[in-house]
């Protein structure tokens, strides 16, 4: 090996020697805006319990004029830390950190510098004493404080986010500090059971890695890294979750020498605390419960106005700011609430890309930037510089087609003008529009042969990608059922929420259920992106659209898991979140049903066992599962 090596880098050596040398590019200027026009004071502000957090702010040194605060609670740093390091940008997006806000940054409770113990999804208290605390008083405190202490601040504060720190806007809202004027939480974290680490009770197998920063143990300030993840030792995630078995042989992974002395004396070693909650915790109790923000939404002040915002393709947070938007409406119908949904995956709206894509599918240019300019900035400047009235000038529901590529607004969502409309799963792989003869559909559900989630041979932290990809390769499957529809003679607008009614059965006592709504597109397109991969090709794209699994044991209840009866027909139904496509004119609507999709999602012993984090080798069965085609899915369709 080592001979190979050398070998390898002589080989370079010589290229690169025999290679025509170019003119050394100068060194790209140091961005130096923040630091040049910002003044920058890091303070721990007291929370009414004791604990200090750490918090960050940059106050414009132009002093003439007042301005409003912007604040992100964060748990993933508020640095760099030290009064001479400046962050290169500062603020939701360039436009506001150019034309001048405070803006203020803080390590929430028990990260990075601040102090005190960190809680994933830190359950809010209802009815709190005095000196209680959760994440809507440390908000609460921190606007007080700064509101009290920040020179030429106007008396108005704003709170954003994405992902996590989106998390933290929803809860600044909620008992907000009367200051606080405007949030926008941005691809929100609303319930762990529903978003990011599960799905609809399914693990996400693919999240893996990204465990051990939300669980390993600190508890005390530090400036750097106390985590460490998992060396996976391959490029083939695939393989190496195959190869690995049940979850429970993952719990090697999950153990870390604590960073205290007396603990290192004795070489003692703690779980990741997060994992131990995923393993203990399988169905959706009380743990997961109370550490969901959806259902105290209705606490939010009509004092505070709020735009959510996420992406159609966003793979982490897809429920959460849906959730978070209807939540609100549901509550405070009288609160100003807006929604924005564009053609995004994780945070896209944030970046300054010109050239818009997901995946392998271009949506067009400078959306992101239109939408920073336009929407972002004047949903802010209005309600923290302007009059603050309802009046706005932007739409209630600001939503992306992301089939037409164009965007609408609505004053409600979804729209008004829905209809639903059920197609059925017919025989012949046919998708109609009325019901068809009752035929069994069968297929082999191999337990070595799980259907991957993308054909890419990679691994990677979070997967995004997956979310517009061509699924050809899965409809080729035998262990993937396929149903379409004719070629359209008209546009169909898909525009809301979508409810597959799957009627099936097993000849085992578990199994996961998973549906996939796709735009075929015609067979004569022609690609429109240079940065897609090499071995696609537009032509017959098999675009997915949507897609979601039920854990089958959660058919009826979250929180009360129950086995199929074996070989009898069972009603199964899945809610996919809300879409804003239309197939167009030309394109097909497919649907594809099938039971595994690794590792986005673990494997289901397809055997029924209280709990699949401590399943056994001998637990995991192939079984042959049944679809029958009097299952249909139900689409809000724009009239």
């Amino acid at each position: 090996m080592k001979n190979i090596l050398k070998f390898s880098f002589l080989l370079v050596f010589i290229i690169s020697s025999c290679t025509p040398k170019k003119a050394p590019k100068e060194a790209p200027a140091e961005d130096t805006y923040v630091k040049d026009n910002y003044n920058k004071q890091e303070v721990a502000i007291t929370m009414r319990d004791g604990v200090k957090l750490h918090t960050t702010i940059y106050s414009p040194k132009d002093t003439s004029k007042t301005y409003p605060i912007l604040l992100q609670r964060t748990p993933y740093s508020a640095g760099p830390y030290g009064k001479d390091k400046f962050r290169k940008r500062i603020g939701p997006n360039p436009i506001l950190m150019k034309e001048g806000n405070i803006i203020v940054y803080q390590d929430v409770r028990g990260r990075w510098m601040s102090e005190g113990v960190y809680d994933n999804m830190r359950a809010y208290i209802p009815n709190k004493t005095a000196k209680q605390s959760d994440e809507t008083t440390d908000t609460y405190d921190t606007i007080d404080w700064l509101i009290n202490n920040v020179q030429h601040n106007n008396g108005k504060v704003g709170t954003w986010g994405i992902s996590y720190p989106g998390y933290y806007t929803t809860v600044s809202t909620i008992d907000a500090h009367p200051a606080l004027k405007a949030a926008s939480p941005q691809a929100c974290i609303g319930d762990f059971f529903f978003d990011d680490f599960h799905h609809n009770g399914a693990f996400l197998l693919s999240y893996f890695r990204a465990i051990s920063l939300f669980g390993t143990y600190k508890d005390q300030p530090t400036d750097s890294a106390w985590y460490s993840f998992p060396d996976m030792k391959t490029q083939d995630q695939y393989q190496f979750f195959l190869d690995n078995g049940p979850l429970k042989n993952l719990n090697k992974y999950f153990q870390y020498e604590k960073l205290d002395s007396k603990v290192a004396d004795n070489n003692e070693r703690i779980d990741d605390f997060f994992w131990k909650e995923i393993v203990n915790n399988p169905n959706y109790d009380s743990v997961w419960k109370s550490k969901g923000i959806i259902q105290h939404l209705n606490k939010v002040p009509s004092t505070v106005a709020t735009m959510i915002v996420g992406g159609w393709f966003d793979a982490e947070d897809l429920y959460g700011p849906l959730e978070t938007y209807k939540g609100i409406e549901k509550h405070e119908p009288n609160n100003y609430n807006t929604m924005v949904f564009g053609p995004w995956d994780h945070g896209g709206w944030s970046r300054n890309k010109v050239k818009n894509t997901v995946g392998n599918y271009y949506f067009g240019d400078s959306i992101s930037l239109n939408f920073q300019k336009n929407v972002e900035t004047k949903f802010f400047n209005h309600f923290l510089k302007g009059d603050g009235s309802k009046n706005s000038g932007l739409p209630e529901a600001h939503v992306y087609d992301t089939g037409k590529r164009a965007w609408k607004s609505y004053d409600a969502w979804p729209p008004k003008n829905i209809k639903k409309q059920t197609f059925f799963l017919s025989p012949d792989q046919a998708l109609t529009t009325s019901p068809k003869s009752i035929e069994k559909v069968q297929f082999v559900s191999d337990i070595k042969r799980p259907v991957p989630y993308s054909e890419d041979i990679k691994t990677v932290f979070t997967p995004r990608k997956y979310m517009t990809d061509d699924q050809r390769f899965a409809a080729r499957r035998p262990d993937v059922l396929v149903f379409e529809t004719d070629i359209l003679e008209e546009d169909i607008t898909l525009a809301g929420d979508i409810l597959a009614k799957l009627k099936v059965a097993t000849t085992g006592t578990a199994a996961d259920w998973i549906v996939k709504v796709i735009d075929v597109h015609p067979s004569d397109l022609k690609n429109d992106n240079e940065d897609m991969q090499s071995h696609q090709k537009l032509s017959n794209y098999h675009m997915m659209v949507r897609s979601e699994v039920m854990r089958g044991r959660f058919r009826n209840d979250f929180s009360k898991p129950e086995p199929f009866t074996p070989n009898k027909k069972t009603e199964v139904n899945i809610k996919l979140q809300d879409v804003f496509h239309t197939v167009k004119k030309g394109h097909k609507l497919q649907i594809q049903v099938q039971s595994t999709w690794f590792p986005l999602i673990d494997l289901n012993p397809q055997t029924y066992v209280d709990n699949i984090y401590k399943a056994e080798e001998k637990d995991f069965k192939t079984q042959t599962h049944t679809v029958f085609t009097d299952s249909s899915i139900e689409f809000s369709v724009l009239r």
